[in-house]
């Protein structure tokens, strides 16, 4: 006989206690289900670990490369197994403590471990158990997308999986050389931490870095990365992988010219896949596109009305993103509404985005290629920071502020940022596109001199007067 529970979750991550706390709320019996480590991606192979090295491997480079003239460089030794065995520790502590404790905490929840696939719409299977949900999550986020390269099933290569404290596929010695396999926000991020550290880091990307966001964004960083010593062959295709555990050889296509590239490691990092392939959503009815992300509706639920989905599971529908705070706000959203009957709907239309580089990258909104898309009236403005007085003060001038605007009644459409702080300071933008704010809205809101902030009040000065003959204090 199957154990049944008010709500059914599968997963573990931010999507899913965030759905079983609210439920809880409100009175449900809730079992979620992981066949990985409690947490997901984010906690244990994902924002956390990775944020945690990236910052050691900052401290390494700034102390190397001081922006201040009188302080002379210092080495900074890296003991890459210690580095990491801390690293591990944040993660498990962390994990301890906004998951676990958060868990022992909840009233009537079972936690249970194991694969699930469906039996019928109701029903799961996990192991020799089965187990029923009046109403069901699907919350399973994502793993690495691995591409079909000839040879790469053969050769031994990392994901980002090798930031997990305590599964097979991480990383413990530092490779003295590695190719990375991609251009977007995971490749970057990582790419530079390795860099940082010490490896040889050559990246191999089919356009430019960061497809899909502004084009500056990805040229700015380019020449950043070149700077620093990393490889970058953009527009290459490939064709060809083999390899030991002593070595790796790519077989490039570039510009229409053949090339070899070598490196002790290979890290591939070309985007995410849904973890629903071993699902068996069609016993349960529940309709997928192609790829395998389940499709919902606004308020998140699926083809069969009693489940819901959300988190990196759905993709980009509705606007979402798969990050780790919206995965969260929509397991709220579907908690709400299977206990509820709130209505609630999800809207993607304004989420604040970082990537941790260095410089580091925010956006909110929409690119400029996006609203010309839509046939929207709008005008653009592009500010170096060079003329932030904040930026000069620090030495830290390299990169710009974007708006994009609608020409009709001058409401921000987009941001677009890269430069110091941009993850700190995309939140003020967010905040005023929530509420519609205009360019003069950005413009009359007295900010504290000198901050990093005050990139916007000058950004939104652009479009109207000539920003390189400001006072202090932008006005």
């Amino acid at each position: 006989m199957a154990d049944a529970f008010d709500l059914l979750i599968l997963g573990s991550g931010s999507t899913a206690f965030a759905a079983a706390i609210r439920a809880s709320d409100l009175g449900a019996r809730v079992a979620m289900v992981e066949r990985r480590t409690l947490g997901g991606t984010c906690a244990n192979r994902g924002c956390l670990p990775s944020k945690n090295l990236i910052e050691a491997a900052r401290i390494v480079h700034e102390a190397a490369h001081p922006r201040y003239a009188g302080l002379r460089p210092a080495e900074v030794g890296v003991d890459f197994g210690v580095l990491i065995a801390q690293k591990d520790g944040v993660v498990r502590d962390y994990r301890a403590k906004k998951y676990a404790s958060v868990a022992d905490g909840l009233r009537d929840l079972e936690l249970i471990e194991g694969d699930a696939a469906f039996v019928d719409p109701h029903t799961v299977a996990i192991g020799d158990r089965r187990v029923t949900g009046d109403r069901i999550l699907i919350a399973t986020g994502s793993r690495p997308t691995i591409p079909a390269i000839p040879g790469l099933a053969d050769v031994p290569y990392l994901t980002s999986d090798l930031l997990d404290a305590d599964e097979v596929g991480r990383l413990t010695a530092l490779p003295a050389s590695l190719v990375v396999l991609g251009g977007g926000y995971i490749a970057v991020e990582l790419a530079q931490m390795f860099s940082r550290l010490g490896s040889r880091v050559t990246i191999v990307a089919r356009s430019g870095l960061l497809g899909g966001y502004e084009p500056e964004l990805g040229r700015t960083l380019t020449e950043v990365f070149t700077a620093e010593g990393i490889e970058i062959l953009a527009g290459s295709r490939v064709d060809h992988v083999r390899g030991d555990s002593s070595g790796v050889e790519l077989s490039i296509e570039r510009a229409g010219a053949g090339r070899i590239v070598r490196a002790d490691r290979l890290l591939v990092a070309t985007g995410r896949t849904p973890n629903t392939d071993t699902l068996d959503l069609e016993a349960a009815g529940v309709a997928a596109d192609a790829p395998g992300f389940v499709m919902v509706n606004a308020q998140l639920r699926t083809s069969q009305d009693h489940v819901w989905a959300a988190g990196d599971v759905i993709g980009r529908q509705h606007g979402s993103q798969m990050a780790t705070p919206v995965g969260a706000r929509q397991g709220r959203i579907v908690a709400e509404n299977a206990f509820a009957d709130a209505g609630r709907r999800f809207e993607g239309a304004v989420i604040p985005r970082a990537i941790f580089t260095d410089p580091p990258i925010a956006v909110v909104g929409a690119t400029e290629a996006e609203v010309r898309a839509r046939h929207h009236p709008a005008v653009a403005a592009t500010t170096p920071l060079v003329y932030v007085p904040r930026a000069g003060a620090v030495h830290r001038t390299t990169g710009f502020v974007k708006f994009i605007a609608s020409t009709i009644d001058e409401r921000v459409l987009g941001v677009h940022i890269i430069g110091e702080s941009a993850p700190e300071i995309i939140h003020e933008a967010a905040m005023a596109m929530t509420f519609k704010a205009t360019l003069p809205d950005f413009v009359e809101l007295i900010h504290v001199y000198p901050t990093m902030s005050e990139a916007l009040k000058i950004g939104a000065q652009a479009f109207s007067r000539d920003v390189t003959k400001l006072s202090c204090c932008a006005e």
